[in-house]
């Protein structure tokens, strides 16, 4: 993994659009609805209450194959964003962290051991079947005596105020309906001068790259979905999912306007994935 560029914030960013794929019925990437009664799920506009379900439903068909899904849509190389992700994390021994959209627990492993025995991580999704298999993944590890589980929407956390020295979601933030409700409540559960980082796929920095990264994401991903998982239309979602995401500047600004303070990104591997840090003023 080459070293990862780190960029200042800046506030008042207007949206960029990400090249790549077209979209189909002349729908443009990163358009919004103005009326806000829609939102997008992968290329398709869906009615706002609809999305919640509708990424249930994705990530319930692929569960059990969730590990396998992120070595295909990486090409293994998430073991080492996420390795790197909490290594720069700031995590110390004793803290209480949140893990949100923990998915099989490959982030809240590593912070076991960043907040040591006399720390706890909670790990948290929205999703039953995902936190199922994450609770029996920790179990399966040997990791039993500092996590807690959580079934938790992001958007709206069953956490009191100030009640985590860092916050964490890693490819997750994409999936979220209301991606300013979830800043928002990152920033309520945290402790003044606590952290939240994001891990999530970001927009690509070089053309040629791009290019291969679109025929990968959707010419052969999804047909990978149907070998391996029996599930192609999931996994042409979630490379939509991708292209739909904010870029790494729109981000930033997303979390200055929830509050956040000394808001940075590092992108890594050409900015296939960025890293966004920003603190509890």
């Amino acid at each position: 993994m080459e070293p990862a560029n780190k960029k200042k914030a800046t506030a008042k960013r207007p949206a960029k659009k990400s090249p790549g794929a077209p979209a189909p019925d002349g729908q443009t990437r990163g358009e919004q609805s103005s009326s806000g009664a829609t939102t997008h799920f992968g290329y398709k506009d869906v009615a706002v209450g609809e999305k919640t379900r509708l990424v249930h439903n994705v990530f319930e068909s692929v569960a059990g194959k969730y590990d396998v899904m992120n070595d295909l849509m990486s090409l293994g190389i998430h073991r080492l964003w996420k390795r790197h992700f909490i290594a720069i994390s700031g995590i110390q021994p004793g803290q209480r962290v949140l893990d949100l959209a923990g998915g099989t627990g490959d982030i809240a492993a590593l912070m076991s051991k960043q907040v040591g025995a006399h720390g706890s991580v909670v790990l948290s999704d929205i999703n039953d079947a995902m936190l199922a298999v994450g609770r029996q993944r920790m179990e399966d590890r040997g990791l039993v005596g500092n996590i807690e589980y959580a079934l938790a929407n992001a958007e709206k956390l069953p956490f009191a105020d100030a009640e985590f020295d860092a916050v964490t979601i890693a490819f997750g933030l994409r999936n979220v309906t209301d991606q300013p409700a979830a800043l928002k409540e990152m920033l309520r559960v945290l402790k003044p001068g606590g952290r939240a980082m994001i891990l999530e796929f970001s927009k690509v920095e070089f053309d040629p790259l791009q290019k291969i990264y679109d025929t990968y994401s959707f010419s052969i991903l999804p047909k990978l979905g149907k070998v391996i998982a029996n599930d192609e239309d999931s996994y042409r979602y979630l490379a939509e999912s991708i292209r739909k995401h904010p870029d790494q500047d729109t981000l930033a600004g997303m979390m200055e306007d929830a509050g956040f303070k000394n808001v940075t990104y590092r992108n890594m591997t050409g900015g296939i994935v960025a890293i966004h840090s920003g603190y509890h003023g």
